[in-house]
């Protein structure tokens, strides 16, 4: 299934999965704090992230439907369909035209794309 979320949506969705189950004035509380909104606004957004099943609100208590490695996946392919041409190398390439990796970053990636390998292997 495709999630299409907003930014202001995925700041509320970033609170709410490091906080859920979580009641909704509670919420409230967390995003005038975090992000200056004021109830209206998070009920708002809440509520169009209900829309798109994103979340559930029953009983003011508001639990995600979506996990945050699902939506970074998806957002994550179509950044890359969007400004690589679908291409993970390319982007790689142009990342580490501007940026180096520390060693233990390098040891990281070199563990993911292991790991993709013999995934992908099998």
């Amino acid at each position: 299934m495709d999630y299409h979320i907003n930014e202001s949506e995925y700041r509320l969705m970033d609170i709410l999965w490091d906080v859920e189950p979580v009641n909704s004035m509670e919420l409230v509380g967390l995003c005038r704090e975090g992000l200056g909104w004021k109830k209206s606004t998070t009920y708002t957004i809440l509520r169009s992230l209900g829309e798109k099943q994103i979340v559930r609100n029953e009983n003011a208590i508001v639990r995600t439907l979506v996990s945050r490695g699902q939506i970074q996946r998806q957002e994550s392919r179509e950044f890359l369909e969007k400004k690589f041409r679908g291409s993970l190398p390319a982007f790689i390439a142009a990342f580490l035209q501007e940026e180096k990796l520390t060693k233990k970053e390098a040891r990281e990636l070199q563990e993911l794309i292991n790991q993709a390998s013999e995934e992908g292997e099998e």
